[in-house]
């Protein structure tokens, strides 16, 4: 499984980005889905996390009612629509696919990452 992540940039605080995450040569709709991200210095996070149908999804406590994640089954792509930013949610970005349950970090594939930077 190949995972390609889409649309980081430079925003400022306050403002709307919306980041997506391709798949493919996989059984996308099989899999849960999640977003990380890690900050220079710390640890790598988890954001969001969708299971294969869309029914459930798990935010951090950080980002709850600020960020929002979705899937495409059909197009084989999860986003995460992020409002009102602030500069502590700058990171570079991950999106991650099929693990046993959206609050681990044992997902089996990986995207490269794009980076988000909010400033002041």
């Amino acid at each position: 499984v190949q995972l390609q992540a889409y649309g980081g940039g430079l925003v400022q605080a306050g403002d709307s980005l919306g980041l997506s995450c391709a798949a493919s040569g996989g059984t996308f709709r099989r899999y849960i889905m999640a977003w990380f991200r890690q900050a220079p210095g710390k640890e790598r996070e988890l954001v969001a996390g969708i299971t294969w149908g869309g029914g459930t999804t798990k935010y951090a406590d950080s980002v709850k009612g600020r960020f929002t994640i979705s899937r495409d089954n059909i197009k084989n792509t999860m986003y995460l629509q992020m409002n009102s930013l602030k500069p502590e949610d700058t990171a570079v970005y991950y999106c991650a696919a099929d693990a046993p349950s959206i609050a681990t970090m044992n997902y089996a594939y990986w995207g490269q990452g794009t980076q988000v930077t909010v400033s002041s």
